[in-house]
């Protein structure tokens, strides 16, 4: 399958600028040989060239180029760098199709992909929308027209920069600057594909809408953009999926999520993460709630060897409020996944609540790292979290971050954590009702994130049952 890459090689520009001038080859094939050079400002300048970005778009690339460049990595990361080379990584791969609202229109080698996820069934069953995402562009994008006709935008990053220019600019990394840390700034750099949404004032979506995102290669980097807008007194649902074949080696995912809930907005973001193994995955996700608004994060990771996700939701308006629900299943040694939550309470009578649960096995190891933090003059305000651990043998380690900073007297904060290890008796009391070893342990770790399974869409649900219950029986759940 033809596909235009970017490695590194700055002298590839120089040669191919070189080869133009002397010997008139077409501006199709100098782009296409300038996509093959690598992490430098000449390549951004031809992606957002190739895109047909307006000014103010490459300039944010090229700062964001420049942050990178200075910003160091973060020191609590894990020695993952090793494995992680991005001057050895494809940061830009464009599949040979062109985006389409037909599923038959794209290469069987292509769709295979998302047919046996089930996506194009999901979607005509139950979705209001859907745009996926192939490598580094979006190859389908189809919004139904009982959305269109509420006035409903939804369609790639791209194609919202050319039709709604002055609102992408508005929100575009508002929430989440690229100055952030040092994948921000790479994510700043590099995005493509993705999913714009706005909804309008007053209009509730009774059906999800979808962004899906594929890896299809070793050594590759996808850097997708959510950015949704709800406006006032809206509802949204909104479902991320993340998928990735068996790869030799690593690629990595350094997407982001900006969510925008205006007064008396709902939303409802799901995640369902299920990378290969040999994903290396950092997705930046924050939410603005507005007065009397609510955001609401359900997190289920289960798959890639690192990721680092912590949802996150600034409550600048009176009364908003936020919940976070965050699964992660560690099922191997060497297997890393750091996750958590922040809630910034910045007004009066705001609320939130995290609930995180973290399963680990053959070695794993979990990590919840977390920030509370109620701002001075935050009267009234509540935050609650619970972090739960499960580790089903000796060789599993879960350790726990909790950060809270309160700065107003008149707010209530709690926080509570558990550390499980398999309980044995309850094992043993399922066995002897005639129920086998490794169902009996599906069964209890299942019911150990029943609160957060609870509040997925039930075809999604049912996945992450069957995954877990595959891992569970293909690796073993007892030492």
């Amino acid at each position: 399958m033809p596909e235009e890459k970017i490695s590194v090689d700055l002298n590839e520009i120089i040669n191919a600028a070189i080869e133009a001038k002397h010997n008139q080859i077409s501006q199709q094939e100098f782009h296409k040989r300038v996509v093959q050079s690598g992490l430098s400002k000449d390549v951004i300048a031809e992606i957002s060239k190739v895109k047909k970005e307006p000014e103010w778009m490459l300039r944010l690339r090229l700062k964001s180029l420049e942050l990178f460049e200075k910003i160091p990595t973060p020191n609590w990361l894990p020695d993952f760098l090793s494995a992680l080379d991005i001057s050895k990584m494809e940061i830009y791969v464009k599949p040979d199709v062109e985006r389409t609202s037909d599923w038959s229109q794209i290469p069987p080698e292509i769709r295979q992909y998302y047919e046996q996820i089930g996506v194009p069934q999901s979607e005509q069953k139950y979705l209001g929308g859907l745009v996926a995402t192939f490598e580094s562009e979006p190859i389908y994008s189809n919004v139904k027209k009982e959305l269109q006709k509420k006035g409903v935008i939804m369609m790639p990053p791209e194609e919202a920069v050319q039709k709604y220019p002055d609102i992408v600019k508005e929100y575009f990394t508002r929430i989440f600057p690229v100055s952030d840390h040092k994948f921000a700034a790479l994510h700043g750099a590099l995005w493509s594909g993705g999913v714009f949404v706005y909804v309008p004032k007053g209009v509730k979506i009774t059906m999800p809408v979808e962004g899906f995102f594929i890896i299809g290669g070793e050594m590759e980097g996808q850097f997708e953009h959510t950015l949704l807008i709800a406006d006032e007194g809206s509802y949204i649902h909104f479902i991320e999926g993340c998928s990735a074949p068996q790869l030799k080696k690593f690629s990595f995912h350094d997407g982001m999520v900006e969510l925008y809930a205006k007064k008396n907005a709902y939303i409802k973001f799901t995640t369902i993460q299920n990378w290969s193994k040999d994903i290396i995955n950092f997705n930046n996700k924050r939410a603005w709630a507005d007065e009397n608004s609510t955001v609401e994060w359900v997190e289920g990771s289960l798959g890639s060897r690192y990721s680092f996700v912590y949802p996150s939701t600034i409550l600048r308006g009176k009364g908003a409020s936020s919940t976070s629900l965050v699964v992660t299943f560690t099922s191997g040694e060497g297997e890393w996944k750091d996750s958590g939550s922040k809630m910034i309470h910045a007004a009066p009578y705001t609320k939130s609540k995290v609930v995180s649960k973290n399963i680990g096995f053959r070695g794993g190891l979990n990590v919840y790292r977390g920030l509370i933090r109620v701002n001075k003059g935050a009267v009234g305000s509540k935050a609650f979290v619970k972090c739960d651990s499960l580790m089903l043998d000796e060789k599993t380690k879960a350790y726990t971050f909790p950060h809270n900073q309160v700065f107003e007297e008149d707010a209530d904060v709690a926080h509570e954590a558990h550390t499980f290890r398999m309980n044995e008796d309850q094992l043993f009391y399922l066995m002897t009702r005639g129920i086998d070893e490794k169902e009996a342990v599906s069964m209890l770790v299942l019911g150990f994130i029943d609160e957060i399974m609870k509040e997925m869409p039930f075809e999604y649900a049912t996945m992450l049952n069957k995954v877990i219950k595959l891992e569970l029986d293909k690796l073993g759940a007892v030492a």
